[in-house]
């Protein structure tokens, strides 16, 4: 389930900061910003779903995930492959979420 809703936050804040990306970047119409920011709250909603015991804990866990996603975002909606060095770097740091979110925990 905590994977379910990285992952989703992951492509909500993706799509929140590519709306303001466009606008500032890439001459998008400005009411570009109104689903940007819908997607940045929905984002912050989602990521206090998921199941474990502290924030600070949840967001650096997320940010091994983000990571990832912003690779796919990159190859599938701006048309950019990621390198061996994108690829290596978002397998180093899905492995510490990994640590961070299963690792074991004393009382």
């Amino acid at each position: 389930m905590s994977l379910l809703l990285f992952t989703l936050a992951a492509v909500l804040e993706i799509a929140g900061c590519f709306a303001f990306w466009a606008i500032l970047r890439l001459g998008a119409p400005s009411w570009w910003a109104v689903p940007g920011m819908a997607a940045l709250a929905g984002f912050a909603w989602v990521l206090t779903l998921v199941p474990v015991d502290a924030a600070g804990r949840v967001f650096a866990a997320y940010g091994g995930i983000y990571i990832a996603a912003s690779l796919v975002w990159l190859w599938l909606v701006e048309g950019r492959v990621p390198d061996r060095w994108d690829l290596i770097g978002a397998g180093v740091c899905i492995l510490g979420a990994g640590l961070i979110l299963l690792g074991p925990r004393g009382a």
